[in-house]
């Protein structure tokens, strides 16, 4: 049983992070489309860079915990992109290049859409195997 709410609390911390990526996207994309001047653009952006990171991280030590070593291996990938990206000074997004780096920044968060989409259908799928073998037993 306890590894039903272990596989749901996982689902929810994947659905934030995938809330938080969207939210830059959109971002991006309202600057694309002169909605939003850069400033406001890049600010929001920034605020939520950092969440995203450390519930990443906590995802991934969560899953070490929790000892599902396979989603684990999983979220090294992405942990250790977050970890480069902090510790070259390129996580934040600059007010002043923002417009010459747009295609690249897009191109960063749907990757990392795509991959916590992945995450999350794994984690859908062993949520349910969870729930169907505790229901055997």
């Amino acid at each position: 049983m306890a590894d039903i709410y272990v596989w749901l609390l996982s689902f929810f911390i994947i659905i934030a992070l995938l809330i938080l990526v969207v939210f830059q996207l959109m971002c991006l994309a309202d600057l694309e489309f002169d909605y939003i001047n850069p400033y406001d653009s890049s600010s929001r952006i920034n605020k939520v860079v950092m969440p995203e990171f450390i519930t990443q991280g906590v995802l991934c030590i969560f899953y070490l915990l929790t000892g599902h070593w396979i989603m684990s291996l999983f979220c090294v990938p992405y942990l250790y992109y977050n970890i480069r990206l902090y510790t070259q000074r390129k996580h934040l997004v600059d007010v002043t290049e923002i417009f010459n780096q747009l295609p690249w920044e897009k191109k960063q968060r749907l990757f990392k859409l795509v991959y916590l989409v992945s995450l999350i259908f794994l984690s859908i799928f062993w949520l349910i195997y969870s729930a169907l073998e505790d229901h055997e037993s």
